[in-house]
C-alpha cells in the first residue's frame, strides 16, 4: 500500500526527522528500480517539502512543493492534490509569500470542500487564516499612488514626483508604501502588478459603460 508519504507526514509532525530522511531515501531508491508513477513520483516530492521546511530550508521546500502539485495536478487524484496544495500553501506561508500561500489555500480549501474532506479542508482553512493577507491590497493604492506606480514601473524615475505632484522626499516614500501594500520587493514584480490592477480598472471601467 502507499502509505510511506504519510508516514514520512507523521514522522515530520513528531520531529522524528531522521527516520522520516531514512523512509524518503527509500522511497526515491522505489521510484529509481520501480515504474515511477505520478503518484509515486507526487508523494516522493511531498515528503522532503515537509522535511525542508521544518528544517527552515524554504527554497528547497517550495521547490519540492511546486513540483508535487505539478504532479498531481496531472493525475486523476484530487485528495492528493489538495494535500499538495495544502503543503505548498504552508511552506509559502512559512516563507512570507502571502499572495502564493493564499491562491494555494484557497484552491487546496475548494478541493477537500468539492470532495467532502472536512477534517483535510478545517486544516487548510486554519493555515489561510494564518496568512493574514489583505484580498483586496491591489485595489486600496489610492489613485496617487497609482499614478506613481505606473511610472515607476515603467522606469520613469525623474517623472515621478513632477507628475504626481510630489516633493523630491515624498516621492521616495510613496514607492515605499506602495511596495507594503502589494506585498512586492522588486520593481519587476511591480511592472507585473501594476499590468493586472490596471486591467482590472479598465474591466471595472467598461463595465460602468455598458451598464
Amino acid at each position: 500500500m502507499p502509505v510511506t508519504g504519510d508516514l514520512v507526514e507523521a514522522l515530520v509532525q513528531t520531529g522524528a526527522l531522521d527516520e522520516a530522511a531514512t523512509r524518503l531515501a527509500a522511497l526515491e531508491g522505489r521510484g529509481q528500480t520501480a515504474r515511477p508513477t505520478p503518484r509515486l513520483v507526487g508523494a516522493a516530492a511531498q515528503g522532503p517539502a515537509r522535511l525542508h521546511a521544518v528544517r527552515g530550508e524554504m527554497d528547497n521546500a517550495i521547490g519540492w512543493a511546486e513540483q508535487a502539485v505539478q504532479v498531481f495536478a496531472s493525475t486523476e487524484v484530487p485528495i492528493e492534490l489538495a494535500r499538495s496544495l495544502l503543503v505548498a500553501g504552508r511552506v509559502h506561508r512559512r516563507a512570507r509569500h502571502k499572495a502564493r500561500a493564499h491562491g494555494l489555500l484557497n484552491e487546496a480549501v475548494r478541493v477537500f470542500d468539492a470532495l467532502g474532506a472536512p477534517i483535510w479542508a478545517a486544516q487548510a482553512r486554519a493555515e489561510l487564516a494564518r496568512v493574514g493577507l489583505r484580498p483586496s491590497a491591489p485595489r486600496e493604492l489610492t489613485e496617487t499612488e497609482r499614478r506613481v506606480a505606473e511610472l515607476a514601473a515603467r522606469g520613469l524615475n525623474r517623472e515621478v514626483a513632477k507628475a504626481a505632484f510630489l516633493t523630491p522626499w515624498s516621492a521616495e516614500g510613496v514607492p515605499r508604501r506602495i511596495y507594503d501594500k502589494l506585498e512586492i520587493s522588486s520593481r519587476a514584480e511591480l511592472g507585473q502588478r501594476m499590468s493586472s490592477v490596471t486591467s482590472e480598472v479598465n474591466l471595472r471601467r467598461a463595465d460602468g459603460v455598458t451598464r
